[in-house]
């Protein structure tokens, strides 16, 4: 991730660190109906098998010296949801959360679909359906 994001003031310093920013994204993105979790890739996958558990799965956070934000998201959302309208809502959602939490500007909140969960009830319809 990036260096720590340091606030001077006249009591002292505030210290933000990436991975901060990158946990407030997460509960941020899943918060949003349609979204059923984050993609961390096969290594992140596979790590966690062995009970390695990471709050920053499937997130990556860029913070530049002047306190700027940009915010990679890797989700999974379930089927039958509209990508755009589901991709708009985390993003909004993730900026506001940031910003608010932390006092940063957040630039950019890309979202890369990694995944779409069938649940077994829409399996079942789609079986129905043929």
């Amino acid at each position: 991730m990036g260096e720590n994001t340091i606030y001077t003031n006249g009591i002292g310093e505030v210290v933000i660190a990436p991975e901060v920013v990158s946990i407030i994204a997460s509960i941020a993105a899943t918060e949003v109906k349609g979204v059923v979790g984050m993609y961390g890739g096969f290594t992140e996958e596979f790590v966690e098998k062995f009970g390695v558990k990471s709050s920053n799965k499937g997130i990556k956070v860029q913070i530049n010296e002047e306190g700027e934000v940009v915010i990679d998201l890797n989700l999974i959302i379930e089927y039958g949801v509209r990508i755009p309208d589901i991709a708009f809502e985390v993003q909004q959602n993730v900026k506001r959360s940031v910003e608010t939490m932390t006092g940063l500007k957040v630039l950019d909140v890309n979202i890369h679909i990694q995944g779409i969960n069938i649940t077994k009830e829409n399996k079942e319809e789609e079986k129905k359906n043929k």
